[in-house]
């Protein structure tokens, strides 16, 4: 099985420390990552270099290897890749990106370390390391010394730093590997101290420190090494540096083949955030919500009591030129691959409301370091006015539609919850006179809500019945309807959230998966099922007392994870593939909720 060309799949195993991050394929090879942290340059970009495997990447290849198999040290981001040769000869490559205390503060280099034991026999071995600039324009210059190279990938060039034969790896010529062999790719700067202790010592610090993270965790009795895997996952997505969580750590995998819907997800969504946040919270994973908080009032400064975008860059740039790279073909070929997402041009006012919910913890809750004032309360009180005021104004949705604007009844259903959290906010600062402010504008958008979504005979849905439509103008569905409950505009045993749920069921389930929406959109019908709707729709069974259906489908999702325990956004529901940008931190919320919401409680067992 010695690497070859093929096409990519999303086998993929995540590394990072929440300032850089890369993706490791099922051989073992580093096929993307960017620097200087997520939405930079792909200097390893082979994910989205159709077949070719030379160019992009950094891979360890075994000669006359047969096989490869991988795994997680426990609760930790570490990969460990084992390859074996046709003659019984194997090495371990150990893989992660250092996190650790040192000199009194956090160390997250933009830097990726590995370790190449051999582990049987005689093995030889090839070093592919061959970075590229300008998203895949070219292969990087290179220079090098007795025990370094630095590659020439921008004006911060990158440096490997290892005790490997740097000729054997400047020729991509294969050796014999008798001992362990180091490897640190980092910042252009002599490594300090012995190479081979100081990344031991880097490896088992940033394993105690992912395994230290994992113990504060209040995960569920049932599902705990997948609820794990997931929330170690979506700290990855978090830019530690600012607070900021991206949607995804990829960009240009397309939902669908050919589809053409290929988007930069390496931002950060206001509205993926909250859904990242709330899932984490559940876990008491409260540093991710404490520098996310610091992210959204810096966003809210920012916007000087204007309209918010939906999404900005990690650092909180505003314009996000939507531009291609073309000198990658795309995953398996299906370019274009895009730099940049046009979204942030759009309305979408479900974002007031998912800047609201998280922040009104801030205010209750005594566990952070740092509690929201009165000052806080009325700068959060101009994302409410801001709310009110466009509550029943067109929007793009949170599908975010390129060619249409209507009233989005999810958009106004997260308008009256950013009045009513800042309602309850009011409360507990006892300012009675700003909560029946704030309470009252919540009732005005509720009535509106009731008014204009409710439709009475159902259109051409659910047999005539009524439902509440996706938007105000118009009876179709889509499953952001399921999220009334979550939001706590309804009971879970509301007969209008009830009806709506038997006709979104009836409309958009396929088998065991759920699309977002049926109806066409810029680009035609939906061809695939969005993960984090199957999700709503396994909570949305269980509220409605059809659990064991539920469990039965929460199943039938674990199983089509990434042998890494992961998920991408979407899924072909007629053959089970995954698609789309990954991983996908919607799609990692909802295994989180979902186990919460299934599993049996800890006084089971204790």
């Amino acid at each position: 099985m010695t690497p070859t060309s093929h096409a990519p799949d999303l086998e993929l195993w995540p590394i990072g420390n929440c300032q850089v991050s890369a993706l490791v394929d099922h051989e073992g090879a580093i096929v993307w990552a960017c620097v200087p942290r997520v939405d930079g340059d792909p200097v390893f970009c082979a994910l989205m270099n159709g077949t070719n495997r030379e160019a992009g990447i950094w891979r360890f290849e075994l000669v006359g290897q047969v096989s490869a198999s991988q795994s997680y040290i426990r609760n930790t981001p570490i990969l460990v890749t084992r390859l074996e040769a046709e003659d019984g000869s194997a090495v371990e490559v150990l893989d992660f990106c250092p996190r650790h205390e040192r000199h009194g503060r956090m160390y997250r280099p933009v830097a990726i370390s590995r370790i190449v034991r051999p582990v049987a026999g005689s093995p030889r071995l090839r070093v592919v390391l061959t970075p590229m600039r300008d998203y895949g324009a070219a292969l990087v210059e290179t220079t090098h010394g007795t025990n370094h190279i630095r590659y020439l990938v921008g004006p911060q060039a990158l440096r490997l730093s290892t005790d490997a034969p740097v000729g054997y790896i400047l020729e991509a010529r294969s050796f014999r590997v008798e001992e362990d062999l180091h490897f640190f790719l980092g910042p252009d700067e002599p490594f300090t101290g012995n190479l081979r202790e100081e990344i031991r010592r880097s490896e088992q610090a940033t394993r105690g420190y992912w395994q230290r993270w994992v113990r504060g965790l209040a995960t569920p009795v049932e599902w705990q090494a997948e609820v794990i895997r997931c929330a170690i996952t979506l700290k990855l997505c978090q830019h530690e540096e600012t607070g900021a969580i991206v949607a995804a750590l990829t960009t240009s995998i397309p939902e669908a083949p050919h589809s053409q819907r290929n988007w930069d997800y390496r931002y950060c969504w206001i509205r993926d955030s909250y859904y990242t946040v709330q899932a984490l919270n559940r876990l008491g994973a409260l540093d991710v919500l404490e520098k996310y908080l610091a992210y959204l009032r810096n966003i809210v400064d920012a916007a000087k009591g204007g309209q918010i975008q939906p999404l900005y860059s990690v650092m909180g740039v505003a314009e996000l030129t939507e531009t291609t790279a073309p000198a990658l073909a795309g995953y398996r070929g299906m370019g274009p691959v895009r730099v940049g997402n046009a979204a942030y041009l759009q309305v979408q006012h479900d974002c007031y409301g998912q800047i609201v919910l998280p922040t009104v913890q801030g205010f209750i809750d005594q566990r952070l370091l740092r509690i929201s004032d009165e000052r806080d309360f009325e700068s959060l009180e101009t994302v409410g006015e801001l709310a009110f005021a466009m509550h029943d104004q067109p929007d793009a949705g949170l599908w975010e539609f390129r060619t249409r604007q209507e009233v989005h009844t999810y958009s106004a259903v997260m308008s009256w919850a950013a009045c009513d959290r800042l309602a309850m906010a009011a409360d507990w600062l006892g300012r009675t006179d700003r909560a029946a402010l704030w309470r009252e504008r919540a009732d005005t958008i509720r009535a509106r809500i009731e008014a204009e979504a409710w439709k009475p005979d159902g259109g051409d849905h659910a047999g005539g019945g009524g439902h509440y439509g996706a938007s105000f103008e118009s009876d179709y569905l889509d499953a952001s309807l399921l999220q009334m409950v979550e939001l706590r505009f309804h009971a879970p045993d509301n007969p209008r959230f009830l009806a709506t749920f038997a006709a979104v069921e009836q409309q958009l389930r396929r088998g065991d998966f759920m699309l977002r929406y049926a109806a066409e959109d810029d680009f035609g019908p939906p061809e695939t099922a969005f993960n984090v709707c199957t999700f709503w729709l396994i909570e949305a069974l269980h509220l409605a007392g059809r659990s064991e259906e539920a469990r039965g489908l929460f199943a039938t999702m674990l199983s089509r994870t990434t042998a890494s325990g992961l998920l991408s956004e979407d899924l072909d529901y007629n053959t089970g593939e995954l698609w789309g940008n990954f991983p996908q931190t919607y799609s990692l919320v909802g295994v989180i909720n979902c186990a919460g919401l299934l599993s049996k409680p800890w006084s089971a067992v204790r």
